[in-house]
């Protein structure tokens, strides 16, 4: 019953979590960080382990995939070297800096290098929802640069365990192999993997199977690089990147109404339960430490946590310097950012679930039979420092964001009102030529001018931004009008199923109809 009990436990926590987390304006993944420690207090829970099986094939391919569908392929391309810098260079600049001093406190050479590669990474899902708040250009850096850096992580971490158990030799031409393998073999497997998914979604009509292929893509992206010992990491988030190019031709609107649907509870779910998750491993590995092995474990906490910050604040304030003496293009003068936002960018470095699964991951024994060394201080350090950039950043990220005075991001608007004026123009212009095409009767012709013609007036006085213009007040009134008789409609539903004159299958029909227009609707009306 343990199972279906945590179902219920990590459903109830994710609830009252995020509504505690709505009440003190926390944000949600520190509240359940901390209830997934409390909750360790429970005997009935100590026995609650996280597999890093689960964490590498359930969690993480799902969750990078839908963050790489939502992220801009654009502002990537516009800040590739920072992004490829910020994901190669500082994660192994931090995990060497972590070994140094893992090392100093007495851990051998290879499991601090554990784990340095273990902390190194920072986290997608943690920026995601801990950094919405930044500008989009902000936001764009911290997740693509926490999209790649896992594959940078994992291939530090596989060598220092190889090497350490005896199945791994260390050399340049092997590392660089490693590296050449896991970068190039994770791009080509996401690209197939892309084409294939494409492919097939061009060929399912029905919405539900078009988002069974979708549900498939990603863990398909991930298995296929792990079998050529790739990085499967990047392999989905190359794949949800190309995908998310092709969609909005191949794909209908029913398909992705689903989808959006699907992928937005999925993953608010699984993002919930993997920090409740964490919590809970966190307070597993306290049990499994003396009190001696416990002092000295919280001494590398703290130590390992101060090293992880140091090195992301030291490196941007180093980089991006060292950038502007060797490239002196106009172009690149425009790319460039003030201290304070690159403080905000340092604060926001969290770390998360590639980090507890790397430490949980560690094998058992050496190939020689004896204990690894250091297993149960790799992963209390390890969950150490997820909690404390988790809980001590993501409350110290807000304070930093009002000091920094980051100008407001009024890009995503703009572009919205340049895309919705153009497309109406354009759909007025074409509207002659698609009338004839289907043989379109002149009243439907007339009808469908009026209103696109209405939309476009909308649209160019929220522009003029006049509030009190008549037809913004006309619209505002339209949409409420609207949604009330929309009420009263589905009403009057409601009671013919009631009194039995239509049946609940009916009543779901017209309901489904009743709802897409409502939420248009109220989404017009927001909007306007």
């Amino acid at each position: 019953m343990l199972g279906l009990e945590l179902v219920v436990v990590l459903g109830v926590t994710m609830l009252l979590s995020h509504l505690v987390a709505r009440r003190l304006r926390i944000a949600p993944p520190v509240v359940l960080l901390v209830c997934g420690v409390l909750l360790g207090f429970a005997p009935a829970l100590r026995g609650v382990h996280l597999p890093p099986e689960a964490m590498l094939l359930l969690f993480l391919p799902a969750l990078l995939y839908w963050e790489s569908l939502t992220t801009s392929l654009r502002e990537i391309r516009s800040y590739l070297r920072g992004i490829v810098l910020m994901s190669t260079v500082l994660v192994i600049a931090t995990a060497a800096a972590v070994a140094v001093v893992a090392h100093a406190l007495g851990l051998p050479w290879g499991p601090a290098w554990v784990l340095g590669a273990a902390v190194a990474p920072t986290d997608a899902t943690a920026v995601g929802v801990l950094a919405r708040a930044l500008p989009r250009r902000t936001v764009t850096l911290l997740r693509a640069e926490s999209l790649v850096n896992d594959g940078t992580a994992l291939v530090i971490y596989g060598l220092a365990v190889g090497v350490t158990i005896g199945e791994e030799r260390f050399s340049v031409p092997h590392v660089s192999w490693l590296f050449l393998l896991s970068y190039g073999g994770g791009v080509a497997t996401g690209l197939a993997t892309a084409w294939a998914g494409v492919w097939a979604r061009r060929r399912v009509d029905d919405p539900l199977l078009g988002n069974l292929v979708s549900l498939v893509t990603p863990f398909t992206a991930f298995l296929l690089a792990e079998v050529v010992h790739a990085s499967g990491v990047l392999a989905v988030v190359v794949c949800g990147l190309m995908i998310s190019q092709a969609v909005p031709r191949v794909v209908r609107a029913d398909t992705r109404q689903y989808g959006q649907a699907f992928w937005s509870l999925s993953t608010f779910v699984l993002n919930g339960a993997l920090f409740v998750l964490v919590g809970l491993e966190a307070q597993a590995a306290v049990r499994g430490l003396s009190a001696a092995d416990l002092t000295r474990g919280l001494a590398g906490v703290g130590v390992a946590s101060a090293v992880v910050i140091g090195v992301r604040f030291a490196f941007v304030f180093t980089a991006p310097y060292l950038i502007r003496l060797l490239d002196r293009r106009p172009q690149q003068r425009l790319l460039r950012t003030g201290a304070r936002t690159r403080v905000v960018s340092a604060v926001a470095g969290f770390r998360g679930a590639v980090s507890l699964a790397a430490a949980l991951a560690v094998p058992l024994a050496l190939d020689s039979g004896e204990p690894f060394p250091g297993r149960d201080m790799i992963i209390f350090v390890t969950c150490g420092v997820i909690a404390v950039t988790l809980v001590g950043q993501g409350l110290l990220l807000p304070v930093m964001v009002r000091w920094a005075r980051l100008p407001h991001d009024t890009a995503v608007e703009q572009e919205r009102h340049l895309a919705e004026c153009l497309a109406t123009e354009e759909a007025l212009a074409a509207i002659p030529r698609l009338a004839a095409e289907h043989g379109a009767e002149p009243q439907v012709v007339d009808r469908l001018y009026r209103e696109y013609e209405e939309h476009l007036r909308v649209l160019r006085a929220n522009d003029a931004g006049i509030d009190d213009e008549p037809v913004l007040r006309h619209e505002q009134q339209y949409a409420a009008l609207r949604l009330a008789v929309l009420a009263h409609k589905r009403t009057t539903v409601v009671r013919l199923r009631d009194e039995r004159r239509i049946d609940d299958t009916v009543l779901r029909q017209v309901q489904n109809q009743l709802d897409h227009e409502e939420v248009r609707l109220s989404r017009r009306e927001v909007i306007d």
